[in-house]
């Protein structure tokens, strides 16, 4: 059984940074396509990054992108979001997921979630 436990949410002041992190259990990680979702309140789940299993090349939202980076380190099964520049927009739960695929930015590819971590970010 695949298993993912986010971590490293938390209240934060815009224009600051947090480093979210994902831990993967089951299953074979370095062969999952990985990705961060976040779902604000009354809004629909958005791709935030991921990255590939082949190539390890990462790809963004375009309302993240220079702000956010995605990494992924498969000797440990986890893969990070580190986050920069934080504005209140960014708000919302933010959740990993696994994919037997490249999963890409459609939600629909991924087959695995883990539980969701809250972020904050105040004005």
């Amino acid at each position: 059984q695949v298993q993912l436990v986010e971590s490293g949410g938390g209240l934060v002041q815009a224009g600051g940074s947090l480093t979210l992190s994902c831990a993967v259990s089951g299953g074979t990680f370095n062969r999952y396509g990985m990705g961060w979702f976040r779902q604000a309140p009354g809004k629909d789940r958005k791709f935030v990054a991921g990255i590939n299993w082949s190539d390890n090349r990462a790809y963004y939202a375009d309302s993240v992108q220079a702000r956010f980076t995605v990494s992924r380190d498969n000797s440990k099964n986890s893969v990070s979001l580190q986050m920069n520049s934080l504005k209140p927009e960014d708000t919302a739960v933010y959740s990993c997921a696994a994919s037997g695929v490249e999963g890409g930015r459609d939600y629909r590819y991924y087959d695995y979630w883990g539980q969701g971590t809250q972020v904050t970010v105040s004005s």
